[in-house]
C-alpha cells in the first residue's frame, strides 16, 4: 500500500493505492485473451463496481509471470480516498489477498 495526497475540488485527500483483487491463470499462450472473463467478472462484481465508481484514477491490472509454478498472477490496483479505503477494509479486504 502507498499513500500520497491530492487536491480534489479544492480538499486535500489522503489517497491508497491498494491492490483490490487478484486472480491466477494457468499458462497458457495468451494469458491476457484468457484472463479477459476474470477481469470482466470482477468489474461486474458488486466489489468491482464499487471500485470503478469511487477510483480516483481507473483501476488498472497487472500481470506477472511465475515461471516457478507455471502460472500468471494478476492484480488490480486502485486509487481509494481515506473514507473509501476504510470502507473497502472493513467491507473487502479479506476477499482480495
Amino acid at each position: 500500500m502507498d499513500k500520497q495526497y491530492k487536491i480534489i475540488d479544492d480538499k486535500v485527500h489522503q489517497i491508497h493505492n491498494i491492490v483490490v483483487h487478484r486472480f491466477r491463470m494457468g499458462d497458457v499462450e495468451d494469458p491476457d485473451l484468457y484472463a479477459a472473463t476474470p477481469l470482466m467478472e470482477w468489474q461486474e462484481s458488486e466489489q468491482g463496481k464499487w471500485i470503478m465508481e469511487r477510483s480516483i484514477d481507473k483501476p488498472i491490472w497487472h500481470r506477472h509471470s511465475d515461471p516457478m509454478n507455471y502460472h500468471y498472477e494478476y492484480a488490480i490496483t486502485a486509487q481509494l480516498k481515506e473514507q473509501d479505503y476504510t470502507y473497502w477494509l472493513v467491507k473487502w479486504k479479506k476477499l482480495s489477498t
